[in-house]
């Protein structure tokens, strides 16, 4: 579990760079969404002068069990154990009946997510572990996306595999605290995974090492990231509070979202909460 004493060496030495990343991939993921909106208008284009011109065009077979897009062609979404939200998207953390819910879209080899985790983590959890906050988690993979590799894929996975197990908060954490640079796809050796998993006690068993090296969630993963992609968000981490968006836009801090998060509660009860287990 990432721990907080003030602001960390790494933050401060990093502010200046942290803020570039964020920067950075955002115009990245602008960018990523330009190119994908002009491939739809060409698409539509091609659809209507095919048919103009009388041409069958080819469609997936609704009989075959798989739907074009879906991300897996070679087997069926597998949801993790106690996914909720629509399609069982969401990995949650907390009380189930927390008053407040923070929606969090990221990806493990996003930097601005790294330092989102680094800076939010502590007060995240104090806010889960009181019951007043429930956290929502889609795992997204834009940096495969944007500079290839299979790094946000391997990891969204293993970290599913870690929900199977109940561990998926504190590998979520490890992770994060080990993320390689962005250049980097670590994350894409699935034997790195695994090593970090003996971080968090418990999780580096014979199911989560079958989990990992099978991709047993990959398609899963990738139905997520296509949701985010249709909601059209566009950068990593998107986050919600209650389903405004409060990250990007506004100066967001530890102390404001304890506050944002304890005016909306105001007059309602806490929620039930279950002890979660961190790392070693």
């Amino acid at each position: 579990m990432a721990r907080w004493n003030g602001v960390s060496e790494k933050n401060r030495n990093g502010k200046t760079s942290a803020r570039q990343a964020l920067q950075a991939q955002r115009e990245r993921d602008k960018a990523r969404a330009k190119r994908k909106r002009t491939l739809t208008v060409a698409g539509a284009v091609v659809v209507v002068l095919a048919a103009a011109a009388g041409i069958s065009i080819a469609v997936a077979d609704r009989d075959s069990g798989t739907k074009t897009g879906s991300g897996d062609s070679a087997g069926s979404v597998t949801a993790p154990r106690g996914a909720a939200g629509k399609d069982d998207l969401v990995i949650p953390v907390g009380a189930a009946d927390a008053p407040s819910t923070l929606t969090v879209y990221e990806d493990f080899r996003c930097p601005a997510c790294d330092e989102f985790e680094k800076t939010f983590t502590p007060t995240i959890h104090g806010l889960e572990d009181s019951g007043e906050l429930r956290t929502e988690y889609h795992l997204v993979t834009l940096i495969d996306g944007n500079l290839g590799g299979d790094g946000s894929l391997n990891a969204g996975n293993a970290a599913a595999c870690a929900q199977d197990e109940g561990k998926f908060r504190p590998y979520h954490d490890v992770l994060y605290d080990n993320q390689p640079d962005e250049q980097d796809d670590r994350f894409g050796d699935k034997k790195n995974l695994l090593t970090l998993a003996a971080k968090v006690p418990g999780l580096k068993n014979a199911s989560f090492t079958a989990c990992v090296d099978n991709g047993t969630h990959d398609a899963w993963v990738k139905k997520s990231n296509e949701a985010f992609d249709s909601a059209g968000f566009g950068s990593t981490p998107t986050v919600l509070l209650n389903g405004k968006n409060i990250y990007g836009s506004t100066a967001l801090t530890p102390d404001s979202l304890k506050q944002m998060v304890q005016a909306a509660n105001k007059g309602k009860k806490p929620g039930k909460v279950t002890p979660t287990a961190g790392p070693s």
